[in-house]
């Protein structure tokens, strides 16, 4: 009975995981990087030699085989069956969207003010007619790296679970967050509510030295900013 040959049954020197282990994943060729994804070659023919039959077809231009479809893979090339194919497009699609999200995060501008606060987070707050809170968790940097929302209530007011908070901020490695929520009445100046929780989610921050920067109240005219205002 023939079995295919693994990335395993190569000699050391041919071993991609190895060398990608030893000396970092940025040394391995497109070939080498290929078939870690594809991960097994087919009887008489290595993994690595059937990667390298897949580039050299497309010219080694990544952008032709990055165009590739499974039909395409799966007729084309022995050994390339539909689930190496798809593990094909999903490594594809992945990092696709790995550069879209680090290209989102280069042009979103740092959180260093209220005013960028504000204009982030004013098309998803100022025309609601019920209470949102969202949290933005920042890097070191101050630049977002993600914006989600921790609770929604009513007209007057919404309930937010500072556990469940930090545990988000913990969970996304981040540093620094803004707490921004917004006021569907119009009227931007805080509540007794509104001081109470932002000096509870604050205090419980800082023991995990988690800093809050600021706490943007947005409403229908413009906003609030406890930072500006020297509250926080």
């Amino acid at each position: 009975m023939t079995t295919s040959m693994r990335v395993t049954d190569l000699a050391d020197s041919d071993r991609p995981r190895e060398k990608a282990l030893e000396k970092g994943i940025g040394v391995l060729t497109d070939t080498e990087l290929l078939a870690i994804i594809l991960g097994s070659g087919v009887p008489g023919k290595s993994v690595l030699s059937l990667s390298r039959e897949i580039l050299s077809d497309n010219d080694n231009n990544l952008s032709r085989v990055c165009r590739l479809s499974i039909h395409e893979l799966t007729s084309k090339y022995q050994g390339v069956g539909p689930a190496k194919a798809i593990s094909m497009m999903a490594a594809i699609e992945f990092g696709s969207r790995c550069v879209h999200s680090l290209s989102s995060a280069d042009v979103t501008p740092p959180m260093t003010s209220s005013e960028a606060v504000y204009n982030h987070m004013r098309q998803k707050l100022e025309r609601l007619g019920h209470e949102e809170f969202w949290v933005l968790f920042l890097n070191r940097s101050n630049r977002i790296i993600s914006a989600e929302r921790v609770s929604q209530g009513g007209m007057a007011a919404t309930v937010v679970d500072v556990r469940i908070l930090l545990k988000s901020a913990l969970d996304r490695m981040s540093t620094n967050i803004i707490l921004c929520h917004n006021h569907p009445s119009g009227i931007l100046c805080p509540s007794v509510q509104d001081d109470t929780l932002t000096k509870k989610i604050t205090d419980a921050a800082r023991l995990l030295d988690i800093s809050v920067l600021d706490h943007v109240i947005v409403g229908a005219t413009g906003y609030y900013s406890y930072r500006d205002e020297g509250k926080i």
